[in-house]
């Protein structure tokens, strides 16, 4: 494994909320954007990301059960990234939307790798393996 990748399970719930961290902040910066009281569509992808960090926060000492909480949320949030690109670009085409868009696309990617290692992990230290 790359020296660079998370190698315990401890290390993937910490990568993960560094990758949620940036989600956040996509969230804070839509949900006290202008463009949001004309476009109150744009709230999904901040309903998104608050339910999969509260979901999130609750497991953080319990890697496995983290774990299996973002499996379980990931796809929502998936989903409310896509409705949110096309939401943005209605809203406005202003770098800080388009920016907002990648960084979430790129938080979604981040976390499915993450749950790639994780998954790794959890076999690799099952009994019987």
């Amino acid at each position: 494994m790359n020296e660079s990748l998370p190698q315990t399970l401890p290390d993937v719930v910490n990568r993960c909320q560094q990758v949620m961290a940036n989600a956040w902040m996509v969230r804070t910066f839509i949900k006290h954007s202008e463009e949001v009281e004309d476009f109150p569509e744009l709230m999904g992808i901040v309903r998104a990301v608050f339910d999969t960090s509260r979901a999130l926060e609750t497991r953080i000492d319990d890697p496995p059960g983290y774990l299996h909480m973002l499996r379980k949320k990931i796809g929502k949030l998936k989903t409310a990234a896509h409705q949110f690109e096309s939401d943005a670009k209605e809203a406005s085409t202003h770098t800080n939307f388009q920016q907002a868009v990648i960084g979430i696309h790129f938080c979604n990617q981040q976390l499915d790798e993450l749950l790639a290692i994780g998954q790794t992990l959890i076999s690799t230290n099952s009994p019987g393996n």
